[in-house]
């Protein structure tokens, strides 16, 4: 954990303020951005730090969001952990309320139906580059080069729950394989 300059604080607030209304399709999509940020430019925390962060953020229960929480304490403990979540949580709340307001009453126009088709795949982009990033320490892996595949080929073929794919993937890595 580091312990950062009152000016790093004001920068990291602002860097995950920037990220907010960026982070279309939920704070995930810019995953990659923070890691680039917290890891390779400020080295406030390792690659095995930034990927085990959201790891256990998400395998905790409760909102998706709280890995930006997890981020901001390994990088900078308490304070950390509240001034990326300010960070991420105030610019993009503010404006949702504001665009849901305004879209709401204009939810038949043109602009705003195209506007919400548009953002669909602009979203799966998000999403797909945040899988890349987490993805890097095991990349080389025919280990997981195969679960990746096999897992999406029996998601799109059967009906089989995703809970097992993600405990095989789970065992995998607990075993050493990934």
């Amino acid at each position: 954990m580091n312990v950062l300059s009152l000016g790093e604080y004001a920068e990291l607030i602002g860097h995950f303020m920037v990220l907010s209304l960026i982070a279309i399709g939920g704070a995930i999509t810019t995953a990659p951005e923070m890691h680039r940020y917290l890891v390779l430019e400020r080295g406030w925390m390792s690659d095995a730090q930034f990927t085990g962060s959201i790891a256990l953020a998400q395998a905790a229960p409760g909102p998706n969001i709280l890995f930006v929480a997890v981020l901001g304490w390994t990088a900078a403990g308490p304070w950390g952990a509240l001034v990326t979540m300010l960070g991420i949580m105030l610019p993009s709340t503010t404006l949702a309320l504001a665009a849901a307001r305004w879209g709401r009453a204009r939810r038949d126009t043109l602009a705003v139906r195209a506007f919400t088709a548009g953002m669909a795949p602009l979203t799966v982009g998000l999403l797909f580059s945040t899988g890349w990033v987490l993805t890097e320490p095991t990349r080389t892996s025919a280990v997981a080069l195969v679960l990746v595949v096999g897992s999406a080929a029996l998601l799109l073929r059967t009906s089989v729950s995703p809970m097992w794919l993600i405990a095989a993937g789970a065992a995998s890595g607990a075993l050493g394989w990934v």
